[in-house]
């Protein structure tokens, strides 16, 4: 029996948050160091997957399997080159918003703190879970401690903002359970046998129209978490008042669980159902990016300005997933870290002006590069890794995603790259306000620079953002094998599928056992190809 790691990782904050429990709410720093350790073990702990990870083979990794419920719902959790970068994004990132919290959250710091650790046992549920039932309980269940931490903490419209972020993700969710009981019933009628297995709803070949029906209720609930236009309005409200570690984990995390969804699920089991709605998807996308351009422009708010930023990057990130090549879907996970780390420093560098000024309207600062030069030079690393300045981050993820869309589609990519330059306009255009701008508000009249604090947990962002931008190789060639291994899995049904569209027999069965060991085959050389 291999050694639990996975398991160790996902439950080990959950392990945390009870244990604070039992910890009296008076002792706050105890409380908060017990949530740091755990986090901090947890993203360590994870690093074994990195450095342990064999980027040569598209078969799940790290896999554990135990008997659960019974009828296909089962433990089963594993992890490919699709999902190890989110994972390490999430144990990274969590360290770094209970840093950010100590002392931005006065009140009920426990409670706080015990929601923080729940929601990353959520996350990481979600990216390693191999069974889609456990999967869907992962989704529904990382919305309980997302509800609280911005209703109880958030600002004077949370209660507004938590209960318009639950009925959107709720809708989506409620329709995909539909569709995944759907799938499982399929499967059962074509094998005989009960299954809530990810990989073998891949093997599942579905006539055309039960595709559509399926793929539309899983899309949904995904483009809702993305957020695509038009189902982006939840964000910005969600955004604003959440508090700052709640507005990082959702900008950085959260977000990224949708698009992982199509990759996961829509485009390997619906190939025919995204082959036919592309354009849409991709207009929509398209749509995304330039009015959350757009509409960070004409922001005061400096954090609802970063939110609408995000609407256009994620715009970005989707038009690549729906170019469905090597090079846009690498761009597009990879895009999905660099804007974790970018957006997710942002909220950050509002947040640590919030805490000294108590505002976040863009007028009401001016010269503060002069007050606080440490904060400046880092605020602007920040912002130069989100514009994608080469040498950072940012630059990497956004030319593989143009250029894997120019491969589907140049006009697309021409218009994509507006994403680039709404950017470069709404972000420099914030940094000049506030760093250099007049001081129109006199009360405003000094801020200390950061503190030990901050900069310990703004450094390490820092230097990812150098490394995945510098050297992106030895994160790229990771998840080569995997994501070649879901475009052939694609081709491979729409292949049987459209060179017999009118055959019964296929429709709603198993793909064949000849062409799946011809599939295996052909996954072998393309392994050692690669």
């Amino acid at each position: 029996m291999t050694f639990p790691l996975l398991s160790l990782i996902t439950f080990l904050p959950l392990a945390g948050s009870v244990l604070l429990i039992f910890i009296p709410k008076e002792k706050r720093a105890s409380l908060l160091y017990l949530a740091l350790i755990f986090s901090l073990i947890t993203f360590i702990v994870s690093l074994f997957l990195f450095f342990n990870f064999n980027g040569h083979t598209a078969d799940p990794q790290f896999v554990e399997k135990a008997p659960w419920i019974g009828y296909g719902i089962n433990y089963h959790i594993g992890i490919d080159g699709i999902s190890l970068f989110l994972i390490l994004l999430t144990t990274f990132l969590f360290p770094i918003a209970i840093l950010s919290s100590w002392n931005y959250i006065q009140s009920r710091v426990k409670e706080y703190l015990i929601f923080i650790l729940m929601l990353e046992t959520g996350i990481i549920g979600v990216f390693v879970s191999l069974n889609l039932f456990l999967f869907y309980v992962f989704w529904e269940a990382m919305l309980i401690p997302m509800y609280f931490l911005i209703g109880t903490w958030g600002g004077p419209r949370r209660i507004y903002a938590t209960l318009k972020f639950v009925l959107f993700t709720m809708l989506g969710s409620l329709l995909m359970l539909v569709a995944i009981f759907s799938l499982y019933s399929l499967y059962f009628k074509a094998s005989g046998t009960y299954s809530f297995n990810i990989f073998d709803f891949h093997n599942l070949m579905l006539s055309s129209n039960m595709q559509i029906w399926l793929f539309l209720a899983f899309a949904l609930a995904f483009a809702i978490k993305v957020p695509m236009f038009p189902f982006h309005t939840w964000l910005p409200d969600a955004h604003v008042q959440a508090p700052t570690a709640g507005s990082v984990i959702l900008a950085a995390v959260l977000l990224k669980m949708g698009a992982y969804g199509f990759l996961r699920f829509a485009l390997p089991i619906f190939p025919q159902a995204v082959e036919k709605f592309l354009p849409l998807l991709a207009i929509l996308s398209l749509i995304g990016i330039i009015y959350g351009g757009l509409m960070a422009l004409i922001q005061k708010d400096a954090k609802s300005l970063v939110a609408y930023s995000s609407v256009s990057h994620m715009g970005l990130i989707m038009l690549a997933v729906f170019s469905l090549n090597l090079e846009s879907i690498e761009g597009a996970i990879y895009q999905m870290i660099n804007h974790g780390l970018s957006t997710g420093a942002l909220f950050l560098c509002v947040g640590i002006l919030y805490e000294r000024a108590h505002t976040r309207l863009i007028k009401d600062f001016g010269g503060v590069s002069k007050q606080m030069p440490v904060f400046a030079a880092f605020f602007l690393i920040c912002i130069l890794s989100s514009v994608g300045l080469p040498g950072l981050n940012g630059f990497v993820g956004e030319i593989l995603c143009i250029f894997g869309v120019f491969k589907a589609n140049q006009v697309l990519a021409i218009l994509g790259v507006s994403t680039v330059i709404l950017a470069a306009g709404y972000l420099l255009w914030m940094y000049q306000r506030i760093m250099h701008g007049p001081l129109e508000k006199k009360k405003i009249l000094s801020f200390k620079d950061m503190n030990i604090r901050e900069i310990i947990y703004f450094v390490p962002i820092i230097i990812m953002m150098f490394w995945l931008g510098i050297y992106p190789q030895m994160f790229l060639r990771k998840m080569d094998v995997s994501v070649q291994h879901l475009l052939n899995q694609m081709a491979q049904k729409e292949k049987i599928l459209t060179q017999n569209p009118k055959d019964p027999s296929i429709k709603n069965q198993l793909i064949p056992k000849s062409l799946e060991k011809e599939h295996h085959k052909n996954k072998k050389k393309e392994e050692k190809t690669l």
